[in-house]
């Protein structure tokens, strides 16, 4: 899993208890070793708040070894995504996964590093609303659905999603 501060909360926690429930291991990376900060989604305002809850990433950027690794999640929110895009070390980190086609499991904004790595070229993908744009230019097929798979990717819309994400993407690792 890749986040840094602005990551949507619900994004995290949800699908790693999931995740962890399933028995899947999980290791956070993020820019650095120093605990990070989530959002909040709020629909009815359309605005997103910091939240209180911290998570501690268990290793950096450069710390990451593929080889020790099955798949890859990019989780949303729009502060995320939109700074690791901009990180060289969390685009070559999704360039290289997919690549090597193992599986990517993102939603909502997460999906803005899959377009920055050039990973969905010819692919049916999902995301927020506001990035669908962003996936069409980058060469995908946008679908309105709460979650899309795709040869190794897995991508889903929104927090209301979760569930429908979480399912396909244990699915696809006990695959």
């Amino acid at each position: 899993m890749i986040a840094t501060n602005g990551f949507e909360q619900a994004e995290i926690f949800e699908p790693r208890q999931a995740l962890s429930d399933a028995g899947v291991t999980i290791t956070l990376a993020a820019l650095d070793r120093q605990p990070i900060h989530g959002v909040i989604y709020d629909a009815a305002t359309g605005m997103s708040n910091v939240s209180d809850q911290y998570i501690t990433p268990d290793i950096s950027l450069t710390e990451v070894h593929l080889d020790d690794y099955d798949a890859l999640f990019l989780p949303g929110g729009v502060i995320s995504p939109d700074k690791l895009r901009m990180v060289p070390e969390a685009v070559e980190i999704v360039r290289k996964v997919n690549e090597k086609g193992m599986l990517i499991a993102s939603i909502c904004h997460g999906p803005w590093l899959l377009v920055e790595a050039d990973a969905i070229r010819g692919k049916k993908v999902t995301g927020w609303y506001s990035i669908r744009t962003d996936l069409a230019n980058a060469g995908a097929e946008v679908l309105d659905q709460e979650v899309v798979v795709d040869s190794n990717l897995i991508t889903s819309r929104m927090p209301s999603d979760i569930p429908a994400f979480n399912r396909a993407f244990i699915q696809a690792l006990s695959n």
